[in-house]
């Protein structure tokens, strides 16, 4: 199996179906691909990243998805980054961000608005259209938490008297739900 953008997606989706498999399945079989293929493309990109010969880092991305379209510099603490992000099909107006560490280690890698994070009403947070930066920027007493698994985020956020739980895989919201009882903000 060659590894490309398709295969790179559905790696993604993946990691995406343990808080919503329900989309997952919805984009499967809008790419007409099955849960064999997915399970195909999460056993590979997990092999290429284990293997000792293997790309690593921005490599193992720029293998699958190809030169990075927009090439940047943002500064984290003492250091400078490079940020590389590319479009995918199966999530437009959000592009997949990687945050590249002195030595091509990979540091982040998440979805982002290209623009920044966009402010929206309540109603608008729906799941595979808004990244963690959109809560921030739309609710000011958002605060983010460990998540459960790698590549997992969760942000608490009040809303209408009441607090709210965004959950998120690479930085895409995938569910939204009633906050556990005693979450506190700060």
């Amino acid at each position: 199996m060659a590894f490309g953008v398709r295969e790179f997606e559905l790696a993604l989706m993946h990691r995406m179906r343990d808080l919503n498999a329900g989309k997952v399945e919805e984009a499967l079989h809008g790419m007409g691909a099955s849960r064999a293929e997915l399970r195909e493309a999460h056993t590979h990109w997990t092999r290429l990243a284990h293997a000792p010969r293997g790309p690593k880092g921005a490599a193992a991305v720029r293998m699958a998805l190809g030169p990075a379209p927009y090439r940047g510099k943002r500064p984290a603490g003492s250091l400078t980054c490079d940020v590389l992000r590319w479009p995918l099909p199966s999530w437009p107006g959000l592009e997949f961000e990687l945050l590249v560490g002195p030595g091509g280690e990979a540091w982040n890698q998440w979805f982002v608005r290209p623009s920044g994070g966009a402010a929206l009403a309540f109603t608008d947070l729906l799941p595979w259209t808004c990244v963690v930066a959109d809560l921030g920027a739309s609710f000011p007493r958002a605060a983010q938490l460990e998540g459960g698994a790698p590549h997992h985020w969760t942000v608490d956020f009040p809303h209408g008297g009441a607090t709210y739980r965004a959950r998120f895989v690479y930085g895409l919201l995938q569910c939204l739900n009633d906050a556990p009882q005693g979450a506190a903000l700060t």
